[in-house]
């Protein structure tokens, strides 16, 4: 029976419940009556059940789909502004017990190297990071026990942020390995990660399973219930998502919903992020063996209607999506983004021969930092490189405090503005520098304390004059 406020994976995430919620959504995608009480609701600002979202995902009313992008547009500007988070994967093996059938990394692949990051690697891998100008980094690693312990990953952060190279530094970790105990999630608190990604692949039970035939991933439940040993082990912002492509995008949407009402039912707030990942192309995958493939129309309104039912989560896009894509759905509820990224274990020093690849699945969008960059400012949105809520205590309830709040932007604005005066000075090319300076000082305008205004301008002048304390 369902249970939002269950350990048990079985019961927050309910097969049942997921199944009544379909079949009313599919009841009621016409029913403007009740698609009207929902938007009503959705307007508070203070989110939608995971039965009331669904309607409005599976709603065939046209105006109030238009209806639906619009509100998503607005929360994303209400909450987030029009600032965009970069980041960059950094994989530091692909040794793997698990036997996932929708992954290169899997343990019967026997084409792909295998590889395993030096701490020696590491830091040259790194280096190059920060000469892109990178601050935040997102580790991978497959899951084995005897390649890749707890034991390197703690060693690899703690490597990570001892690195300070010219002006660059990394100020931020956030980490993306398998699920582990709640000592092991201590662990990596204690080392001072950001935000602990999982990703739960599929809510499907029974799909789950077969996709996962083999190696400790198999256990649904383990794998479930992660998010809660790693908010028990101190850990606050934990980020969820699922792959897109390898069960129905209906009961997914609605099962990533319910692990955030969990979260929120248990704990006292939900995911600090929610990735939206499809399946893609790799070495021993092809996507085409998937039957549950969504098209980039889907695709935008999933995007969409997360957004309004979780406004207050951030949301994460990577380069398995192409530029026209993440173009598409940035204004509809994305705050993150990846660029120059590399999803081969390295790969950022020099790139890997063809018959030598380890990435993990293909980039669709190869541009470098630079023209990423280059591009959100075309479009108006301001870049950020901050980690300034990390390193101030803005985690958890009290980051998510401020954000349903309307707040954050009050903190972030002028933080990513000076971030991204940092990148412009060190690493931008001069046409990306430019066009940022002059972004820079129309978004200072819009700064709505005076005293706040001039604080942050005194602090671009002393960047300019190359002052680099990594408050930021």
């Amino acid at each position: 029976m369902y249970d939002p406020k269950s350990k048990h994976a079985e019961e927050f995430i309910d097969h049942q419940e997921i199944m009544e919620t379909l079949a009313y959504a599919q009841a009621h995608k016409t029913d403007r009556e009740l698609i009207d009480r929902i938007l009503d609701k959705a307007r508070e600002r203070k989110g939608l059940s995971h039965r009331e979202a669904s309607v409005l995902l599976d709603c065939e009313l046209e105006d109030k789909n238009q209806e639906i992008f619009c509100m998503a547009e607005q929360i994303k500007k209400d909450f987030y502004g029009n600032r965009i988070v970069m980041f960059a994967p950094l994989y530091l093996s692909n040794y793997c017990i698990n036997g996932c059938v929708y992954c290169p990394y899997h343990g019967q692949n026997k084409h792909i190297p295998r590889k395993k990051l030096t701490q020696e690697e590491i830091r040259q891998e790194v280096i190059a990071l920060q000469d892109m100008g990178h601050k935040r980094l997102a580790l991978e690693t497959g899951e084995d026990p005897v390649h890749n312990p707890i034991e390197y990953v703690l060693e690899s952060i703690k490597t990570i942020y001892s690195i300070k190279h010219k002006n660059g530094a990394i100020r931020r970790v956030n980490v993306n390995i398998a699920a582990t105990t709640v000592e092991n999630y201590r662990k990596l608190k204690e080392a001072g990660i950001g935000t602990y990604i999982l990703f739960q692949e599929t809510y499907h039970k029974e799909s789950y399973e077969k996709l996962h035939p083999t190696g400790p991933k198999h256990d649904y439940n383990y794998h479930t219930e992660a998010m809660d040993r790693a908010m028990e082990g101190g850990i606050d912002d934990v980020g969820c998502g699922v792959l897109f492509g390898l069960e129905l995008y209906r009961y997914e949407f609605a099962g990533l919903l319910m692990h955030a009402e969990h979260l929120e039912a248990v704990f006292g707030v939900g995911p600090h992020t929610i990735s939206v990942p499809r399946i893609r192309r790799a070495d021993d995958i092809d996507p085409d063996v998937f039957d549950n493939g969504i098209d980039d129309d889907t695709f935008a309104k999933l995007v969409a209607c997360i957004r309004i039912a979780v406004p207050y989560t951030g949301m994460i896009i990577s380069t398995r999506e192409s530029q026209k894509c993440r173009e598409r759905v940035l204004h509809l509820g994305i705050s993150q983004i990846s660029g120059g990224s590399r999803t081969s274990v390295g790969g950022y020093v020099e790139p890997e021969p063809e018959d030598e690849s380890s990435e993990q699945f293909e980039v669709s969008d190869k541009r470098s930092l630079d023209e990423v960059v280059n591009w959100l400012m075309g479009m108006g949105y301001i870049p950020s490189f901050c980690t300034a809520c990390y390193r101030e205590g803005r985690t958890g309830d009290r980051f998510m405090s401020l954000c349903k709040a309307g707040q954050i932007h009050n903190c972030c604005l002028p933080n990513a503005l000076m971030t991204l005066k940092e990148y412009l000075m060190d690493y931008a090319s001069e046409d990306t520098r430019q066009k940022g300076l002059a972004l820079i000082e129309k978004e200072l305008a819009t700064i709505p304390k005076e005293k706040v205004r001039d604080i942050v301008k005194e602090r671009l002048v002393k960047i300019e004059e190359g002052d680099r304390d990594f408050r930021f």
